[in-house]
């Protein structure tokens, strides 16, 4: 039997997810948030559209959430689990707390009900092309059950383990992002200090050893002045860094860098980086403020 979809959050990642997956075969029902033009879209394209988070769980067999942080996660979960029936699985595709992650999977399991975290890898971009990559905590069964609809939108899916492991990885993985988008606006700050262009250094790192796909879509707005050629927002950065150093806290692991990092975004939404356009790349002006560089 066909899976019916229920898909909560279809923003900048959630609109190419859901559009894929309706592409792939299956019955799908949004709910709006804030933004009804993408639910408009996906509505022209075949999807229903539920008119409550109880509505889309009686309507679902398994049900997608894609929201900014563990607080939205378990309001729209807590909405969600009455009307849904013994057998369903919840898919969050957030970037969340673990510990969280792990408890409302407990909570859950005693209505016969699974939870599956399968955080992103990618751009809305690569959202639209059915190209993202996820990593997933999930007992086996939940997987092999959810694994046909996960290849309509990623790319690349790896099972991490059991619940919670599908976001423990995605910190560590954002860590090593997000660290790198500290460097580069740390190191374009000093090379302007010194007198060394933007477009200088850029010339030395791209096609090197040190250049990455992170690396140009960072550069896209510290070199050409794309604001969004890396639609990240420094909201975001700040929360999955404050999750990390959580993680890390909990697992007694001295972590110095990712609490530099995590500094690094801290200081640039005390500065005025808290609004839903300004994103990671955008480090490089609050730096560079901060030392007395002018833009």
């Amino acid at each position: 039997m066909v899976e019916h979809i229920g898909f909560v959050g279809v923003g900048l990642m959630g609109h190419g997810m859901a559009a894929n997956i309706l592409k792939g075969g299956y019955p799908v029902t949004v709910i709006a948030h804030r933004n009804r033009a993408p639910v408009e879209d996906l509505v022209a394209r075949g999807a229903a559209e539920a008119g409550s988070l109880a509505d889309l769980a009686g309507a679902s067999d398994v049900v997608f959430v894609c929201a900014p942080g563990s607080p939205q996660v378990e309001a729209i979960v807590a909405d969600l689990a009455p009307s849904l029936a013994a057998g369903s699985v919840i898919v969050d595709c957030s970037t969340a707390d673990p510990v969280s992650t792990e408890a409302l999977a407990a909570r859950l399991a005693g209505q016969g009900i699974a939870m599956a975290d399968a955080p992103l890898g990618g751009t809305p971009v690569q959202a639209e092309a059915g190209e993202l990559s996820t990593m997933v905590g999930a007992d086996p069964d939940t997987f092999a059950r959810i694994e046909p609809i996960l290849k309509t939108w990623a790319a690349a899916i790896v099972h991490i383990g059991p619940s919670g492991d599908g976001h423990r990885m995605k910190l560590i993985n954002n860590f090593l992002s997000l660290g790198y988008g500290a460097m580069y606006a740390e190191a374009i700050a000093l090379a302007r200090k010194v007198g060394i262009s933007v477009e200088t250094f850029d010339s030395v790192i791209r096609g090197g050893r040190m250049d990455c796909g992170f690396y140009q879509t960072f550069m896209g707005y510290a070199l050409e002045g794309n604001r969004e050629s890396h639609k990240f927002t420094l909201t975001n950065a700040h929360k999955d860094m404050r999750y990390l150093a959580s993680m890390a806290d909990a697992a007694g692991l001295s972590n110095p860098i990712g609490n530099a990092v995590k500094n690094s975004y801290a200081l640039a939404r005390a500065t005025g980086g808290e609004g839903p356009e300004d994103y990671v790349p955008h480090l490089v002006d609050f730096i560079a403020r901060a030392n007395g560089i002018g833009e």
